[in-house]
């Protein structure tokens, strides 16, 4: 009895000893929460971890990450269960069991749905940020934000960090016109070259987000100095198929569109069309040229000028994509995409010549023009991915052609011709002038690209590309004497025919660490380029030149708390300019302004370090960033006033002074720039959002020209929902004058309405939309200068909009179009050249 005795209390004796063995017994569970349509992460949905036995008592509560993740270390032993929710959302519920010893339960990819008794009134875009930002791009939620109903790209990209839209819609992407477009990850050439006329063109309903990539990685082409915009269109969202109508009318004209996707077995297809059609719309300019007081003589002129334009064009766009999986582990990809738009104009205007040395007048004549102009885009991928069961290692190899064919017509006809005082020689070169234009880029692209995880904490990645890309341009001009009713001639001596071709050959290598908090990027990246340029007609010498470029980026990062995050970045970018910087053509349509490119352009370099903050919350949103960058031999467009006897391949040169206008590799740039956007959910039904940007930019041609400024954007507004699934937005934008090496832009401010209204469950959407509605035309004043000139200009557009737009569902689909986690991306040619075929840069 004794012996029982003193065994039962050694045994109560040791009991807390091995309570708190098991208590202190530390574990981790982790895992993803994704999108279960769209594959992203969730981000702040809220954890619950509790005992299974006591399953309403937590002992642990988090949320994860803005990806969806989430690692939360725990202590004990036994059964637990965890659940995961958020708002709008159907609860993800777990069991899991720790077992003597276990240090780690990872419960994988967990995949979160829409919840079914939502409430009404209750709109998840009030919860969900608007904005998420990452270790190298941010993202905006296009799809969630109402005014993209009735909004097209350019108006919401008002809205997106980082990118600033002017007064004549041009877009500026970390303050530099010079940037890509890419559409579902792959670059579009034709976006690129002219994203004012697409962007505004395209109808923001069928897009998903856009992504702003500011610091890309070794992974993407070296080009791109303001970064990357990524356009996601929406994929589909079970077995089964989904059809979205949608179509809208407005004061400038009209258009439609339709997305659809089907899902049987493995197979999934997705289908987009979308055409616009803008109407006649009317503009005004003026225009003046005076002399500098070291240049009036008797060969120079001050020049007054009114001109009006009436056009009008339609947009197209449509793509299938398509994915089939062959097994868990290996996935084909398609896509082939179509894009293109047209438009005809008319003009009219007329220009005076006085002399600087008392004001009597010179010359004049008036000038009427007629213009036909096409664009397209023709592109196609396919890219097999292989994954292992090594989780994270992957190996993609891809296949990419696109070809950019352009076309236009241009006519100018001059009258009311009259010279005097010696400048008679001068207008006689006026003749009557047919341009028949055509530009033409193909490329083909294969790559291929491997990543793997080496450890818990470092990742690898590396690949190679080539690229091989043939540009073609030709411009034809036909000629006959003014006030002549006979037969055009062609010219040979000004028309053109060149061949620009372009072999590059890349590779890159990367390295990714995570550790606790911390997360960084290192990369290298080595670009090779064959360049061949030919002169098949035309004045020229055919040459052949070789570049070598080695690019290094960076990036580290710091988790803050569990919704901030603050990131530090350097990275350097290339471009190599496009054919429309490089075209030879003369144009010399106006006598007084000649233009043409300059196929002697060098790739240039561009540096840029950056910081930023973000900070997510259900309620607050914020993202900061600072950025600073410099390039010493950035392509300008520069305009000097010279002899025309010094223009080579100009016929009747009259020893008159002109504007002549062409690029090189002269500017020495510095930007030190701030942004801000914030997101404030005010109650669960308002929104009130921010988003500015303030840069001093400073531009020198390291001689005589200089410039500096400080340039502010803002743009703002308010969101409001209403019972009965009535919603209403109002959005203000506005910005100082712009900066540019030999002058300076116009403030401008703009302002819109938006009102929308949901039907059957949501199925059926109508809105109603307004724009500068007080005032018809809106005036754009621009200043170029030199040490020999000053001009200054006034444009007057209609900036008018107002109109409907619906947009309706049919069918129910969970599926979307499954995508490779790597595809081409060809972001490597200098863009904003405007793609003027007849060389006026």
């Amino acid at each position: 009895m004794k012996t029982l005795l003193l065994l039962l209390l050694s045994l109560v004796a040791a009991m807390p000893a091995a309570m708190g063995q098991v208590a202190d017994q530390k574990f981790t569970v982790s895992g993803t929460v994704v999108d279960s349509i769209s594959r992203e992460g969730e981000p702040y949905a809220t954890i619950s971890i509790a005992r299974k036995e006591k399953p309403g008592k937590a002992v642990k509560m988090a949320v994860t990450d803005k990806d969806g993740r989430f690692s939360e270390t725990m202590s004990g032993k036994g059964s637990f269960v965890i659940t995961i929710s958020s708002i709008g959302r159907k609860a993800i519920t777990r069991n899991f069991s720790v077992t003597e010893g276990k240090k780690a339960i990872d419960l994988g990819t967990l995949y979160i749905t829409d919840a079914k008794n939502e409430l009404e009134g209750v709109e998840i875009v009030m919860q969900k940020p608007l904005v998420k930002a990452d270790i190298d791009k941010i993202e905006y939620d296009i799809e969630s934000d109402p005014d993209s109903k009735s909004n097209s790209i350019i108006e919401m990209l008002r809205k997106v960090p980082l990118v600033t839209v002017d007064g004549e819609d041009n877009v500026t992407v970390n303050g530099s016109s010079s940037f890509k477009v890419y559409v579902n990850g792959r670059p579009n050439n034709m976006m690129t070259k002219n994203p004012k006329e697409v962007l505004k063109s395209m109808p923001a309903n069928s897009i998903k987000k856009i992504e702003v990539i500011t610091d890309p990685g070794p992974k993407y082409d070296a080009e791109g100095v303001g970064g990357i915009l990524n356009i996601v269109t929406i994929g589909g969202g079970i077995e089964g198929y989904t059809l979205t109508l949608n179509g809208n009318v407005s004061n400038r004209g009209a258009g439609g569109g339709l997305f659809g996707t089907i899902k049987s077995g493995k197979l999934t297809v997705s289908a987009r069309y979308n055409y616009n059609y803008d109407g006649n719309r009317t503009g005004y300019s003026e225009s003046s040229r005076m002399v500098t007081e070291e240049n009036v003589s008797a060969d120079a002129s001050n020049m007054a000028s009114s001109s009006e334009n009436k056009s009008h064009g339609n947009f197209q766009s449509g793509s299938i994509e398509a994915s089939y999986e062959i097994d868990s582990l290996r996935l084909v990809t398609m896509s082939l995409g179509l894009w293109g738009g047209g438009s005809k104009g008319n003009s009219m205007s007329e220009m005076t010549g006085t002399s600087p040395l008392d004001g009597h007048p010179l010359y004049g004549y008036s000038a009427m023009g007629r213009s036909n102009s096409s664009w397209k885009s023709i592109d196609g991928g396919i890219d097999y991915q292989r994954l292992f069961k090594v989780k994270d290692r992957m190996l993609t190899l891809s296949y990419k052609i696109n070809t950019n064919p352009d076309a236009s017509d241009y006519y100018t006809d001059y009258d009311e011709i009259s010279a005097d005082n010696g400048w008679e020689d001068y207008i006689s070169r006026l003749e009557n002038q047919y341009s028949d234009n055509s530009e033409r880029s193909t490329e083909h692209t294969f790559q291929v690209d491997y990543t793997t995880p080496i450890g818990k904490m470092h990742t690898v990645e590396g690949g190679m590309k080539y690229i091989i890309r043939n540009n073609s341009s030709e411009n034809d001009r036909y000629i006959k004497p003014a006030e002549d009713g006979g037969e055009y001639v062609y010219d040979t001596e000004q028309s053109s025919h060149y061949k620009h071709e372009n072999d590059i050959i890349a590779a890159y290598l990367g390295y990714k660490i995570k550790v606790k908090k911390w997360s960084g990027r290192l990369g290298a990246r080595y670009e090779h380029t064959i360049q061949d340029v030919k002169y098949l007609l035309g004045q020229g010498d055919d040459f052949r030149k070789h570049f070598n470029d080695l690019v290094p980026s960076a990036t580290i990062g710091y988790r803050l708390t569990d919704m901030s995050n603050l990131k530090l970045g350097y990275s350097m970018r290339i471009y190599r300019p496009g054919i429309w910087y490089l075209n030879p053509y003369l144009n010399n349509t106006d006598p007084s302004n000649l233009s043409q490119g300059n196929p002697n352009l060098e790739s240039e370099k561009s540096h840029s370090f950056n910081i930023g903050y973000s900070n997510f919350t259900s309620k607050l949103s914020l993202n900061l960033s600072m950025r600073y960058s410099f390039t010493n031999n950035s392509i300008e467009r520069l305009t000097t006033m010279v002899n025309d006897n010094s223009i080579a391949g100009l016929q009747n040169p009259t020893g008159k002074d002109v504007l002549y206008s062409t690029y090189e590799n002269i500017g020495k740039t510095r930007s030190a720039a701030m942004s801000a956007y914030v997101n404030w959910n005010a109650t669960k039904n308002t929104r009130i959002y921010a988003n500015m940007n303030g840069q001093w930019q400073y531009f020198s041609d390291g001689k005589d020209l200089s410039n500096r400024g400080w340039n502010m954007y803002l743009s703002g507004g308010i969101q409001q929902s209403l019972p009965k699934e009535w919603r209403i937005s109002l959005n203000v934008f506005t910005m100082t004058p712009g900066i540019t090496l030999q002058g300076r832009g116009t403030s401008y401010t703009s302002y819109g309405i938006n009102i929308n209204k949901s039907f059957l469950n949501k199925r059926l959407t109508i809105s109603a939309f307004a724009s500068n509605f007080l005032k018809k035309y809106m005036e754009y004043k621009n200043t170029t200068s030199s040490t020999d000139f000053i001009q200054k200009s006034v444009s007057k557009y209609d900036n008018q909009r107002f109109g409907i737009s619906l947009s309706y569902r049919i069918g129910e689909l969970k599926a979307s179009v499954k995508k490779a986690a790597r595809s081409i991306s060809n972001d490597d040619v200098k863009g904003g050249g405007g793609g003027n075929a007849s060389g006026g840069q």
